[in-house]
């Protein structure tokens, strides 16, 4: 059924508006992450100066026969580019987005999601608030209550976790750079990849310690691993790495139980997104295809090109979701490149 759905996916181009009619279509999609309930997505945008601009899409009007979305930006520049979508994160309401800055000296931003509206931009507040960190990596906001005001970034050889609300920081050594990271929800732990290929677990209530005798689990690939997610039951995690292997790890084993072929990566810090409830793994690769796994049997379901020449400044960023535009929204792929907005519909 799902291989069915999958290749019946049509491209439609989307139409985007904006309150500013200078907004929209003027800037190259660099980063789009949905927000939990797939409402709205965040976006970052290159700008011709060097740096990014930031803004939210409303789904709402994906549901509609003509498919058409609202983008606000907070007109909020900035000289220091987001590099890569390890560095965004959403905090648990989606009222606040974590974003990290990936230059030296580099910074982890709380950007209130009040910033992006139509209203008088007079009347916007600023930055939440910022934390200066040398140069970063990935960054994750926790989701469990034990520890929901706390974010944590992966440096140069360590993680650091802050407490937004006390200032309070605790930061763990390492002995390679954490590349990607994802907490847990039903625990505090942080689930860390690092360009030695090593994946492993810090539980954040324990205080700092010296070596690395903290790290519960430990798992190993043998190349920089890009991108980490953790199934629903928190049993497995995906990890993908720069030689482009996908493999589905059992927390409770240390075992490698399954393997995605056909992904494409060599250097570059590209991102898995796992769709539990349709039983689909999507990733975009570094030659600008989409790729569509059956997350159970593992089997390739589609390879969908960009649709535009590839080239490493222009792949693809994607969302998939059940529910694109909210509770009553339409099921289906987004697909961000250059200036343009893409839907494939799932059903």
């Amino acid at each position: 059924v799902h291989e069915l759905k999958v290749n019946c996916m049509q491209r439609r181009k989307i139409e985007i508006h904006s309150p500013d009619s200078s907004v929209a279509g003027t800037n190259n999609f660099k980063i789009i992450v949905a927000d939990v309930a797939c409402e709205r997505i965040f976006t970052v945008n290159d700008v011709e100066h060097g740096g990014c601009k930031y803004g939210i899409i409303n789904l709402s009007g994906l549901g509609k026969e003509s498919l058409t979305v609202e983008m606000y930006d907070n007109l909020y520049f900035t000289n220091r580019k987001v590099l890569e979508e390890s560095l965004f994160s959403l905090t648990r309401f989606s009222k606040l987005c974590l974003m990290g800055i990936a230059e030296t000296p580099g910074c982890a931003s709380l950007l209130p999601a009040s910033l992006f509206s139509s209203t008088n931009p007079g009347d916007r507040p600023g930055m939440l608030c910022s934390f200066k960190i040398s140069t970063a990596w990935s960054c994750a906001w926790c989701l469990n209550p034990q520890a929901d005001n706390c974010f944590s970034t992966g440096l140069t050889r360590r993680v650091l976790v802050t407490n937004v609300v006390t200032g309070h920081r605790q930061t763990f050594g390492t002995s390679s750079d954490v590349l990607a990271q994802q907490f847990a929800t039903q625990t505090p732990v942080l689930y860390n990849g690092c360009r030695s290929g090593e994946i492993f677990s810090i539980d954040v209530r324990q205080r700092n310690r010296k070596g690395q005798s903290w790290k519960a689990i430990r798992l190993f690939h043998d190349s920089a691993v890009t991108s980490i997610r953790l199934l629903e039951a928190e049993h497995y995690v995906m990890a993908a790495d720069m030689a482009g292997k996908i493999k589905m790890w059992d927390l409770r084993t240390a075992k490698c139980v399954k393997q995605y072929e056909g992904h494409h990566n060599e250097y570059a810090v590209l991102p898995l997104h796992v769709n539990e409830e349709e039983g689909l793994l999507t990733a975009v690769g570094q030659d600008c295809y989409t790729r569509i796994w059956s997350l159970q049997d593992a089997h390739l379901l589609r390879t969908i090109p960009s649709p535009h020449p590839s080239s490493k400044d222009a792949i693809p960023s994607v969302v998939f979701s059940s529910r694109l535009g909210g509770s009553r929204g339409v099921p289906g792929l987004l697909m961000a490149v250059r200036q343009d907005l893409y839907h494939f519909s799932y059903n």
